[in-house]
């Protein structure tokens, strides 16, 4: 998934693939009762017995009706590399009680996934509660050493995945979208995991190096109000020539060029003052250090009065020896108004001197930006042309999780339901197999679960898609396009066929397609429509006699 330079140096096992990102992710990710568990099976002699578990979650994020999956390589990655070191094991033992005989230690040095199966939604697809994202089959004893860490490699990634989706969707399609939140994400790893899972959502670039070296995601960055203030007078630049950008000859003094255009400029403007002389200076020495991407910060003074005009003075100096700046950013005030009188001004240069693409310049905006501004800044009319958005991003300020759950449906091929007097937290029992299935417009209009032996079904062909647990909720579907959602990623001892691993770039592809398919209605920010999540007539009788069958009765006396 990574650029193949970029690639982290790590072991690689069972078919190339690498172990995962983050090397901290290792069997002890995991929390103690899955380890206690693990010694009750073996204990019990239970240890073997094939078990089956699907982990969902049970409601969409961001009072929405959509998620988006990620975290899936991730997952097979810690698969594919499983095993206990003996400074694992010797932890384990300290941390259970002295009573655990030592042949458990003897069972969990030998333990790896090559038993294990794990069918899953291919990453980047559009998701919905219920529903299976994955589907892990094997020992009971060495599933359950799976469930903390794949939760945990699954839950924040489609959180963050989904949040960029939503940010691009009020964004809309023709803005670039940039990820700026390494400074304020959870930690290392959940700046680096947002940067990826961003990008996967829809974003266009991160302004992570790390990121971009282990996953090949376009960088973008430039200075900060630091760089801007830490200049005092055009005297410190001791530099000042620039060599013509088709090499044919050099300007020995840069800076009267730039002077000489500011001049112009307040003439034209009917500006008399003088702008801020240290941020002249700033924008010229970095203009001399990247000519070929001259993108300034603005409003570290005053944003019309001083930022634009230095900014176009030496954008205009650079353009006289045929290089073309790239934009501005703004990071303060009104984005909306102060966006406008940028372009407005940039054109009035682009009339004025004659400078072909100079009003089409780049305008960037930051400033703690999230769906609700970007919206607000939409119905009040703009021209950004990029977002550079940090903090509301990548710590997914508006919810804390996605809420992502393991349960047990099967084992030894029998079925089991968990209860619960909160009907969302009823588990679906027993090993299905999941479809969407798309209408006549092509978009799609359910998705539905079955018994793993039952017929899948068939274009043109209807079939009743009833709600898990309302009994009058239900419909009948004739179906113009079948997709089977589960595929096989880890095959264990099957023979069966094993997914490949797509580049980050075909994840990233995948999810923005699969949004497009959606129906608009589902995806709307107000009041989306529900997307329907259905059982199988058959699954449904199932269901709801396993349900009275564990269900205990109570007595009135």
């Amino acid at each position: 998934m990574a650029a193949k330079n970029n690639e982290p140096s790590e072991r690689i096992s069972n078919g190339g693939i690498h172990g995962p990102t983050n090397p901290m992710v290792t069997p002890l990710l995991n929390d103690l009762y899955q380890f206690t568990m693990a010694y009750a099976y073996w204990k019990a002699g239970k240890h073997q017995e094939r078990a089956v578990f699907d982990l969902y979650f049970r409601k969409n994020p961001f009072g929405g009706e959509y998620t988006v999956f990620s975290g899936l390589e991730e997952c097979v990655r810690f698969i594919a590399n499983f095993k206990l070191t003996e400074d694992e094991i010797d932890f384990v033992r300290q941390s259970l009680t002295t009573s655990c005989e030592e042949a458990f230690f003897d069972y969990l040095r030998g333990l790896d996934c090559s038993d294990v199966e794990v069918y899953a939604i291919p990453e980047g697809s559009v998701v919905f509660p219920k529903i299976p994202l994955l589907r892990v089959e094997g020992p009971v004893a060495v599933v359950q050493l799976l469930e903390t860490p794949f939760v945990n490699l699954i839950n924040f990634a489609s959180l963050v995945s989904t949040n960029a989706a939503r940010h691009r969707k009020v964004a809309g399609k023709s803005k670039t979208l940039l990820e700026f939140g390494l400074r304020r994400a959870q930690g290392p790893d959940g700046g680096v995991g947002a940067s990826k899972y961003c990008y996967i959502g829809g974003f266009d670039a991160t302004s992570n190096v790390a990121a971009g070296k282990l996953f090949g995601i376009p960088l973008r960055g430039t200075h900060s109000h630091a760089f801007v203030s830490s200049y005092m007078s055009l005297d410190e630049i001791t530099d000042k020539s620039l060599r013509r950008k088709d090499g044919s000859s050099t300007c020995e003094d840069f800076v009267s060029v730039v002077q000489t255009w500011l001049s112009k400029i307040q003439l034209l403007n009917g500006v008399f003052g003088e702008t801020n002389q240290s941020e002249l200076a700033a924008f010229t020495s970095y203009a001399l250090a990247f000519p070929d991407n001259f993108l300034a910060l603005v409003d570290t003074y005053d944003v019309m009065r001083s930022g634009i005009p230095n900014f176009c003075a030496v954008a205009l100096a650079l353009g006289d020896l045929g290089y073309k700046a790239v934009g501005i950013r703004l990071d303060s005030g009104d984005l909306a108004y102060l966006s406008c009188q940028a372009r407005k001004f940039f054109c009035s240069i682009e009339n004025e001197f004659g400078v072909p693409g100079f009003g089409k310049l780049i305008i960037t905006a930051s400033n703690d930006l999230n769906e609700e501004t970007l919206d607000a800044l939409n119905k009040q009319g703009h021209e950004v042309d990029a977002f550079g958005i940090g903090t509301y991003l990548v710590t997914c300020y508006a919810q804390a999780a996605l809420g992502v759950v393991f349960k047990l449906v099967e084992i030894n091929n029998q079925p089991r339901i968990k209860l619960s007097e909160d009907v969302s937290k009823v588990s679906i029992p027993c090993k299905k197999r999941s479809y969407r299935l798309y209408g006549k417009e092509g978009y799609p209009l359910v998705d539905i679960m079955t018994g793993e032996n039952e017929p899948s079904p068939k274009v043109g062909e209807r079939i009743l898609c009833r709600h898990p647990f309302q009994e009058s909720k239900r419909a009948y579907v004739v179906p113009q396009h079948v997709e089977e959602l589960l595929r096989c990623y880890w095959p264990g001892k099957s023979g069966k066929n094993r997914e490949t691993l797509p580049p980050l770039k075909e994840i990233r592809e995948r999810c923005i397609n699969q949004l497009e398919q959606m129906r608009p209605d589902h995806m709307r920010k107000l009041n989306p429509t529900p997307y329907k999540v259905s059982v199988s007539a058959k699954l449904y009788d199932f269901i709801h006699f396993l349900w009275l069958n564990e269900a205990p009765v109570g007595e009135l006396q």
